[in-house]
């Protein structure tokens, strides 16, 4: 027999909505009391459970989102490194073997532009019918010369070993096309996880003493080959004949990253590790976006998370960039206007410092931007001068500098002017021009830049945290 447990309802309760709302059902027995109760008090920490998560979802900070744009080679991957080595060294650094091989592979593919150079040279001697015009005046190579380039042949086989390591699916891939008998530049899917792949070859991928990061008793290790062949690699490179024909053939590898000739002895060295320089230095070409996160230390952002976003420069990735304009809090656009006398490699007939001004167009007058900081630099100043100083003419590309003076103090003002002039008139809304002269390889210098960066969005953040 059920026992009764609540009593009729009052005439005040009746006359009381909300009274009415909360009073128990009528004629309520102990046990549907019990189960009633039970029911509220699970209800309430499920609403208690949901109001907390709300509670952390606003204390949140949103992270720190920087979108790094610009064509291929302009510094970018070399500005993401630079926020990994100043707010992630320790990561930065257990990535040591990685970069080992990519500047052996640096090393390696150099001097197979200059044995496809030497190959061009010998066909123009023979007097090859394909062989352009110009080859005719080609410095003639000497049988000491030939002989040095046989004794190099090795490397062919060890850059195919790097590109195993750095890139199976690659691999695979010229495994299917036969063996390259000219130079292509190798580069990697950003989504193919290609540092994961290369540390599954390491003696002891969880080992951060620095010198154990590399299995140095491999008999495999590229680093042996490279080290028995260094004394050849480094009397071709200064041979006074082959530097004629580089300059013939108009091959500047001294501008590009990944140059690391003018240093064989040590990074062929039995033992090599790379320096941070070198790291900045060295030069992996990236298919997609490349997304990295790291939290700022406490005394230099207050713990809060950033994310940087490298994309592909490639013209055939442009359109890959849209999706990333949302929600963005900075970007940093790089030109590299030691371009300004070379095209595009994959269009000749555009000139590559009007590329990226084009560019500059583009993401400045984009709608998705209007409210969004964005930073210019002016980058790889230092082959921009040594190129003026060098008696290129910077007017004999850009025709609209007219006669001005050849010098870097007012070719570096006029492209200011020329990027500033082009944000006021296509900007969507009236922004100020954070413009900085860069050469991103130079860590002291550019450490400065991303730190007054980072202050500048920490109180951009500020401000309209207060706004909202």
């Amino acid at each position: 027999m059920a026992i009764k447990a609540s009593k009729d309802l009052s005439a005040d309760t009746i006359n009381d909505p909300l009274a009415q709302a909360i009073a128990p059902p009528p004629h309520e027995t102990l046990e549907e009391r019990e189960k009633r109760l039970e029911g509220e008090k699970e209800a309430k920490r499920v609403s208690d459970v949901i109001d907390e998560e709300i509670d952390k979802e606003k204390r949140r900070e949103k992270p720190m989102k920087i979108l790094l744009l610009g064509q291929s080679e302009s510094g970018k991957s070399t500005t993401l490194k630079n926020f990994q080595l100043m707010y992630e060294p320790k990561a930065f650094r257990q990535e040591l073997a990685c970069w080992r091989a990519i500047i052996q592979l640096n090393v390696v593919q150099s001097f197979h532009l200059i044995m496809d150079a030497m190959d061009q040279a010998q066909r123009g001697a023979a007097g090859g019918e394909e062989i352009d015009h110009t080859t005719k005046n080609f410095p003639p190579l000497t049988t000491e010369h030939l002989r040095l380039k046989q004794r190099l042949l090795p490397l062919l086989q060890i850059e195919d070993a790097l590109i195993q390591r750095l890139s199976p699916v690659s691999s695979k891939q010229r495994a299917l096309e036969g063996p390259r008998l000219s130079f292509k530049e190798v580069a990697v899917n950003s989504s193919s996880a290609w540092k994961e792949c290369f540390q599954k070859l390491l003696k002891n991928d969880r080992d951060t003493d620095k010198d154990s990061v590399v299995d140095w008793d491999d008999p495999t290790d590229p680093g042996r080959v490279l080290h028995a062949c260094s004394e050849d690699m480094i009397c071709l490179w200064s041979d006074p004949v082959i530097q004629q024909l580089l300059v013939k053939l108009k091959l500047r590898m001294q501008e590009h990253t990944g140059f690391f000739l003018d240093a064989l002895e040590r990074v062929t060295a039995p033992r090599y590790l790379p320096s941070d320089d070198d790291i900045l230095r060295a030069r992996l070409k990236t298919l997609g976006v490349t997304e990295h996160h790291f939290r700022m230390r406490h005394d230099a952002g207050f713990g809060k998370d950033w994310r940087i976003y490298d994309v592909g420069g490639q013209r055939s990735q442009v359109p890959a960039w849209i999706p990333y304009f949302d929600h963005m809090d900075a970007i940093i656009f790089l030109t590299p206007i030691s371009a300004f006398d070379q095209v595009l490699e994959e269009d000749s007939k555009v000139n590559r410092l009007q590329d990226s001004v084009h560019l500059w167009k583009e993401i400045i007058s984009n709608e998705l931007l209007r409210n969004t900081n964005i930073i210019l630099f002016l980058n790889k100043i230092d082959i921009f001068q040594a190129k003026l100083e060098a008696g290129i003419r910077f007017a004999d590309y850009v025709t609209s500098y007219g006669d001005r003076p050849n010098d870097f103090e007012n070719t570096s003002a006029y492209l200011k002017k020329k990027f500033a002039s082009i944000l006021k008139s296509h900007s969507k809304t009236p922004r100020i021009l954070y413009c900085h002269l860069t050469t991103v390889t130079d860590t002291k210098s550019t450490g400065y830049i991303l730190t007054n960066l980072h202050e500048m969005l920490m109180r951009q953040n500020l401000v309209n945290c207060n706004l909202t």
